[in-house]
């Protein structure tokens, strides 16, 4: 039977107010996520919080929170019997799963004790305010990585090229387009109803980044044969509960107890995961990052994170 435009509208809005409900309670765990971050926090207690956080909120999370300091960039979440502690420039970018409509936002926080990363922060923070406001149907790609661009490098720094934001699918963090923090020429334009993080990143360093340590971080990618029994039951357990959005160790290790780093070591080897590197500034330079999920309305944009 053919579906009605009643029902066909009925069906959008129900997947817009999940996509909006994603939203909010990421901005409501970005809050909460603020309150922890304090100089000399342990990093680890942080995420196990947070992971907390959501799961009392009757969500999941999108993506392991990521808690990266200084010149790491991105793709850096504890992992258990480390020690680190809260300091220097810290991100906090997390996100809310829905039912499989996904958000994504990030906070970048000084805690040295004179604040020496203010003006830094404030750059990838105001690129990303500027870039929300020409968020529209018909804006080209390249135009927002332009206004990205102009803001970070008139505050005296440098976007860093080879990160952007991206367009997110149901199950799909990372879909299609991508927003670019430069101007790269791109003449594809934004539409109604595409939904994108926007994220800027800025720097005092030579504005790329490069592969630094295993992160523990993982992505599930195809059932590929293991010889250990833990192992396929790590496979058949992370297929079924994030699909293809990222998980980490630590809620592994929280579930499997012991063996599960041999078993995660065996499926990146097997190919059945990828396990994510964290991203460093090529010059060791610390970044700031800031982010926003929006949804492309008809004449503008909706941010859904706040």
């Amino acid at each position: 039977m053919e579906m009605t435009k009643e029902k066909e509208q009925e069906i959008k809005e129900q997947e817009l107010e999940k996509w909006r409900e994603a939203g909010r309670l990421g901005a409501q765990v970005m809050a909460y996520a603020k309150t922890l971050v304090k100089p000399g926090a342990n990093l680890f207690e942080i995420a196990d919080k947070i992971d907390k956080k959501i799961k009392q909120l009757g969500v999941k999370p999108a993506f392991p929170v990521n808690l990266s300091i200084n010149e790491i960039a991105a793709h850096s979440t504890p992992v258990k019997g480390e020690d680190e502690k809260a300091h220097g420039l810290l991100k906090i970018d997390l996100g809310i799963s829905v039912d499989g409509y996904l958000s994504d936002l990030a906070y970048s926080v000084d805690l040295t004790p004179d604040k020496k990363y203010t003006k830094l922060i404030e750059a990838s923070r105001e690129a990303l305010d500027n870039a929300i406001k020409i968020i529209k149907p018909g804006v080209k790609l390249g135009q927002v990585g332009k206004v990205i661009q102009e803001t970070i490098e008139s505050k005296g720094f440098l976007p860093i090229v080879n990160l952007s934001g991206h367009e997110i699918e149901r199950y799909n963090l990372h879909a299609g387009l991508t927003i670019p923090n430069f101007d790269n020429e791109s003449d594809i334009e934004l539409k109604e109803n595409m939904i994108f993080a926007i994220e800027p990143f800025a720097t005092t360093g030579t504005g790329a980044v490069q592969d630094g340590r295993p992160s523990g971080i993982y992505k599930f990618i195809m059932v590929n044969p293991v010889r250990d029994t833990r192992a396929r039951k790590i496979l058949a357990y992370v297929q079924e509960e994030f699909k293809e959005l990222p998980f980490c160790s630590r809620w592994i290790l929280e579930k499997f107890k012991t063996g599960t780093l041999f078993a995660l070591s065996s499926l990146e080897n097997a190919k059945a995961l990828h396990h994510f590197k964290q991203l460093v500034e090529k010059t060791k330079q610390p970044v700031s990052q800031a982010e926003h999920t929006v949804l492309v309305t008809a004449d503008s944009c909706e941010v859904l994170t706040k």
